[in-house]
């Protein structure tokens, strides 16, 4: 699902142990260290989640923006798990090897009315927006014969915090959780500090490609099969996740000609807001896309960087986005 050359070579040396599917209950959909594990596995154990979209099956392929618009965040992301792995204490560190990822041939993208104040940009959207993908191995085909290249992740991918009691899903954790990292691709190592007893592992809210940045407040979300490898570390000490992986660090994968938009700011949030909203601005007008739909593109293709955080009192933050991903002219 990914163009990384690691697939092939990965799919061959593994075999799964256990399948947990999506029916309820195996689902939960808050972060809690009380959990019952619906399944417990061995140091080396191979498992595969089928994991739900972000919002629970509220949307289909059916879905226009009024179904996106009346989404329920109350609550979000239904997390597969959690699984126990044998011998993980507190202290210890669990190393999860993402094996392979597979989609279910569609999946969206789309920003919520901006009285909810999500996103990045909620002011400049007072309406919903939504695009249904079609995902065909890996290109998500968008409007105007645009196709946005796929590099399968989980959004959410973590393990139960040490502080008791029922966390939201929402904000990422120091154990991980809603980080959106989306370079946590096949053939990647994800680390992550074990808090509470046998680690209680769960993964959620896949992703098929997303920009740096995640903007809109979406990825292009689609449910999904995670193939995972566990591994418990006693040797290594971390606070918060960690990982290494071989990207993709642009939306391609590839280094090639982007057009760039800066945003300037004495305020790291507010340069983000200006890069990105300047980007939209191009698409509009040189890309034939509404600003929604160059909202929508921002958040699966382009990518945010700071570039710059040393000139006081101004901070410098960059977008990219690939001219691949446009048909040629």
């Amino acid at each position: 699902m990914t163009h990384h050359n690691t697939d092939a070579e990965e799919a061959s040396d593994y075999t799964v142990d256990y399948r947990l599917s999506d029916k309820e209950s195996n689902i939960h959909r808050v972060w809690d260290n009380s959990l019952d594990p619906v399944l417990e596995v061995e140091d080396g154990d191979v498992v595969r989640f089928e994991c739900r979209d972000a919002v629970d099956r509220q949307i289909d392929v059916q879905s226009g923006v009024d179904d996106f618009a009346d989404v329920s965040f109350d609550p979000v992301h239904p997390l597969t798990g959690p699984v126990a792995v044998e011998g993980a204490e507190p202290g210890d560190v669990l190393e999860v090897e993402l094996l392979d990822f597979q989609h279910k041939g569609w999946g969206y993208t789309g920003y919520l009315p901006g009285e909810m104040g999500l996103g990045l940009l909620p002011e400049e959207f007072p309406e919903a927006g939504v695009h249904i993908w079609d995902l065909e191995g890996d290109v998500g085909k968008f409007v105007n014969g645009i196709e946005v290249p796929l590099d399968p992740f989980p959004g959410v991918i973590g393990v139960a915090p040490g502080e008791d009691g029922e966390h939201d899903t929402l904000p990422p954790l120091s154990t991980g959780g809603n980080m959106d990292v989306k370079q946590m691709t096949a053939g990647s190592t994800v680390y992550l500090p074990v808090e509470t007893e046998g680690a209680l592992f769960s993964t959620a809210d896949c992703h098929a490609a997303q920009g740096d940045g995640e903007v809109c407040v979406t990825g292009i979300e689609a449910p999904m099969f995670v193939t995972a490898r566990f591994s418990v570390r006693k040797d290594m000490d971390i606070e918060q996740p960690q990982l290494e992986t071989s990207g993709p660090f642009t939306a391609t994968g590839h280094d090639e000609p982007m057009y760039a938009t800066t945003g300037i700011s004495d305020d790291l949030m507010d340069a983000t807001k200006k890069a990105t909203s300047h980007m939209i601005d191009h698409l509009h007008e040189n890309r034939d896309l509404t600003r929604g739909e160059a909202y929508i593109l921002c958040s699966a293709a382009m990518d945010l960087k700071i570039s710059e955080v040393v000139d006081a009192p101004n901070w410098t933050v960059t977008a990219f986005i690939p001219d691949s991903i446009f048909p040629d002219e």
